[in-house]
């Protein structure tokens, strides 16, 4: 037998020994990719490195989800292939916080009973592809998130055009999480009796706020088993509340009920002595006539109409998130005006959500059509909208709103064309005091920016330096050898 000579020969054995080590190393450094793989994830110890912090959360965040209590399970309905990188990442990023957070990919395809299981969407959606669904089990309450909640509008009001503008992971989700752990869930009381709009005439605000679970009921006062954590609301009313209903009301509130007041300007307010009392009493006090928006104001109406208003949206408790997410397009249809609040006690503070236009101006309609402006008619801009929180004796802080055109509450065209939907949800959480009214979360910029020449970021550097450092380390290998 052959002696095998060639496992002596120093090629093998010099060539056998650098496989096995390379294969080792290969082996080491796939490991070790696991193994911090694995830790990025459990942690969230992945560099942020996008130009707009996209996939990291905010403090407001981290403090919700490590006070969260309740388990919430997050199906991300996403194929194979199609997955948003960006949004999974932000998702390991909130499961890293919190134990409670839990989530996973999945598909229709594969599960299709998620659809059946979780019709009936929060926030109007249906439960599609790429669409996000976040579930309490102990509440047994749900969100459906989709790419029209990632991503917020601006109009262009030159071109009449909306742009893809911000990007709203963030407080979408947070938002969501919130909402599914909330312990209590409110009563709105849609009040009856005095003409005002019905279960009918406000079908598109009703199916919003079941859509959102709210529970809503129509009724009569005289019906109510009322509390004060319910929520009374008054759509334009045209028949005065009696003696009775006003005690009652003024009851409710003293114990730190809310209520929201929607009306129109044709609404006979002035021959409604009680109602008008329960206004005055948050300090909103309505103006006879419609506001008519300046000619010359091409901002302030839309398309041509100069009595649909598009209000300024005000800073305060309700509208911070709003103005951070550039959420701000609303209609006000034949608006009517409030006057704008002067000095109150220290039991009562109100403030203007929404304002008209400078240059607009109130303008009585009777037996004229025309909106000419008339030397009597008072000049603006006018509060459309005030929001009002109230001291009792007992310490308990009651709330209300009131909003000078019911369309923007009710009409179906304005919630797919301006951002009535996310308006309407910000005062429902104001007015019950919930927990997600104060999740003001800035959305980051959707479009990277372009260059400039004074652009100079982390990024642009490594661009330069990279490339320079490899070719110094060359011409330190390669200087001295040029020489032997």
């Amino acid at each position: 037998m052959k002696k095998l000579t060639f496992l002596h020969n120093p090629r093998f054995r010099y060539g056998s020994l650098s496989t096995a080590l390379l294969i080792i190393a290969i082996a080491l450094l796939l490991a070790l990719n696991g193994l911090f793989t694995a830790l990025e994830k459990r942690y969230g110890w992945r560099v942020d490195c996008s130009f707009n912090s996209i996939t990291s959360h905010s403090q407001v965040t981290d403090e919700l989800l490590r006070e969260l209590d309740m388990p919430v399970h997050i199906y991300a309905l996403y194929e194979k292939g199609n997955e948003d990188l960006l949004l999974f990442e932000l998702l390991n990023r909130y499961a890293a916080v919190s134990p409670m957070i839990t989530w996973e990919q999945t598909s229709l395809s594969l599960n299709p009973t998620l659809a059946t299981r979780f019709s009936g969407s929060t926030s109007g959606n249906a439960v599609t592809t790429d669409s996000l669904v976040v579930f309490c089990p102990e509440t047994e309450r749900f969100r459906v998130l989709n790419a029209k909640d990632f991503l917020t509008l601006s109009i262009d009001y030159d071109a009449g055009v909306y742009a893809y503008d911000k990007l709203t992971y963030e407080s979408s989700i947070t938002s969501a999480i919130a909402y599914v752990t909330q312990d209590v869930i409110p009563v709105v009381y849609m009040v009856q009796g005095h003409d005002e709009l019905d279960e009918n005439t406000a079908a598109t605000l009703v199916d919003f706020l079941r859509s959102n679970h709210y529970d809503v009921r129509f009724s009569t006062l005289a019906e109510m088993e009322i509390a004060p954590e319910d929520l009374l609301v008054f759509l334009a009313p045209v028949r005065d509340l009696t003696d009775t209903e006003l005690t009652q009301v003024t009851a409710f509130t003293r114990q730190g009920g809310a209520i929201l007041f929607a009306c129109d300007y044709s609404d006979p307010i002035a021959s409604m002595p009680n109602y008008r009392s329960l206004l005055r009493s948050y300090g909103f006090v309505p103006k006879a006539g419609v506001v008519v928006a300046a000619k010359d104001d091409k901002s302030g109406y839309f398309d041509g109409n100069r009595t649909v208003l598009l209000p300024q949206m005000q800073p305060t408790d309700i509208t911070l998130d709003l103005l951070l997410q550039n959420t701000t397009t609303l209609l006000l249809s034949t608006p009517r005006a409030f006057e704008t609040p002067e000095a109150t006690d220290n039991r009562l503070t109100v403030t203007p959500i929404l304002l008209s236009g400078e240059g607009s101006y109130l303008h009585s309609l009777s037996g004229s059509t025309s909106l000419a402006q008339q030397p009597e008619d008072e000049i603006g801009p006018f509060p459309l909208a005030l929001e009002a929180y109230r001291f009792s004796d007992t310490g308990d802080v009651s709330r209300a709103i009131v909003i000078g055109s019911t369309s923007t509450l009710t009409s179906e065209y304005y919630y797919s064309m301006t951002h009535a939907q996310e308006f309407i949800i910000r005062t429902m959480e104001y007015l019950v005091d919930s927990a997600a009214s104060n999740l003001h979360i800035m959305a980051r910029t959707a479009v990277r920016p372009g260059l400039s020449a004074d652009a100079l970021t982390l990024g642009s550097l490594l661009l330069v330096l990279l490339p320079l450092s490899v070719l110094g380390a060359a011409l330190l290998i390669l200087y001295p050898r040029r020489h032997k």
